[in-house]
């Protein structure tokens, strides 16, 4: 098959794109650099996160308080860390959405703010589309098989023709949702993620325990397994300690359940994610979204992709959780493009389908 040219024309001068991303507990702000050779160089990322008490979720109002509390120090960090100033940027990338209202909002704010005291163009981005496109960068992955996993998403994605097309994604809640939940339920750290701190006490699970397998086609269910597993701990045989049980002990540990939910999660992220690579012929898997850091969702993909022939891209914690980098990437290549947000249009929302964005930049 022959690969078709991109239609993104190659710049006159360095370009510099300041994004802004904000759509949960991660505020993050970025500055990127296209040069005109086609080299793509990050020059800050800088981060910070809302993390709340063991046992506690992020509440939107409270979220949208740390943004706004945090976002003036962040801006000043990934300027200075980028050795440019606001005179330099050439254009300001927010994310639109998709997100929770008012942490978007807040950011959202500060971004025109500074379009318009600086005289910017201003670009609102999709935060998933900002995932992919940073991920192509760091990966050079060509065309794959999208896996977007993450607290509020899950999707499995391919594209054609201009769009990112959904192939399948959850029914009810994301699979990052799903983990941080029961993170709540066994009372793990939310520091630094409680998706990190299940899967470093799904480390030492012994055994399995029977859940339900909710895959529906192409898509799947999680808010019955995550009943199913919750039910667990009240359980006669189930143990808060985490203390080594002997091998004739029958009792349920913490550390089991974590082991069984993500054994039994990412097993059928694997198969739709399959299921697609068949589809669409693709031999590349590409992992984004704060989960794709999971290394053994990492791992069960790499053992499918390469029964097929095939190979998994996946980006560290860098990248994969949210970030501005990743909104000024997608935010400059749609500038490239010629696309603008006009300023009555620089709102947010929580609902953002992947496939409603042109990706007029690729071919």
């Amino acid at each position: 098959m022959p690969v078709k040219r991109s239609p993104l024309t190659s710049s006159t001068k360095p370009l510099l794109a300041l994004g802004l991303e904000g759509s949960a507990n991660k505020l993050g702000i970025g500055v990127i650099q296209h040069l005109p050779n086609g080299e793509t160089h990050i020059l800050s990322n800088v981060r910070h996160t809302y993390i709340t008490p063991p046992g506690e979720g992020f509440l939107p109002r409270d979220t949208a308080q740390h943004h706004r509390n945090w976002i003036m120090s962040v801006l000043k960090d990934s300027l200075n860390a980028a050795g440019v100033n606001m005179h330099d940027i050439d254009c300001i990338c927010y994310t639109k959405g998709p997100g929770m209202g008012a942490p978007l909002q807040s950011v959202a704010l500060v971004s025109r703010t500074l379009a318009l005291l600086y005289k910017k163009p201003i670009i609102g981005v999709n935060h998933c589309v900002g995932h992919i496109e940073i991920a192509r960068v760091i990966t050079h992955a060509q065309n794959p098989v999208v896996l977007y996993v993450s607290g509020g998403n899950t999707q499995v994605i391919a594209y054609s023709r201009q769009r990112y097309r959904i192939f399948g994604e959850t029914l009810d809640i994301a699979v990052g949702n799903c983990l941080d939940r029961f993170a709540r339920v066994v009372n793990l750290s939310n520091d630094p993620s409680p998706g990190y701190n299940i899967e470093q006490l799904a480390k030492k699970g012994k055994r399995i325990v029977p859940l339900p397998y909710a895959t529906k086609g192409m898509d799947v269910s999680l808010g019955g397994i995550l009943t199913s597993v919750e039910a667990y701990t009240t359980d006669k045989r189930f143990r808060q300690s985490a203390e080594e049980p002997s091998v004739d002990e029958d009792i349920i540990t913490p550390a089991d359940l974590c082991f069984s939910l993500q054994e039994n999660v990412f097993a059928m992220l694997v198969e739709i994610t399959e299921r697609a690579m068949a589809h669409v012929r693709s031999k590349e898997v590409l992992i984004v979204g704060g989960v794709g850091c999971n290394e053994r969702l990492q791992q069960m993909m790499g053992v499918m992709a390469q029964e097929r022939g095939g190979s998994v891209f996946a980006t560290d914690e860098r990248y994969c959780i949210d970030n501005g980098i990743m909104i000024a990437q997608a935010g400059l290549l749609a500038f490239r493009m010629g696309q603008r947000t006009a300023m009555e249009e620089t709102t947010c929302t929580q609902r953002f389908r992947t496939d409603e964005v042109h990706v007029a930049w690729r071919a």
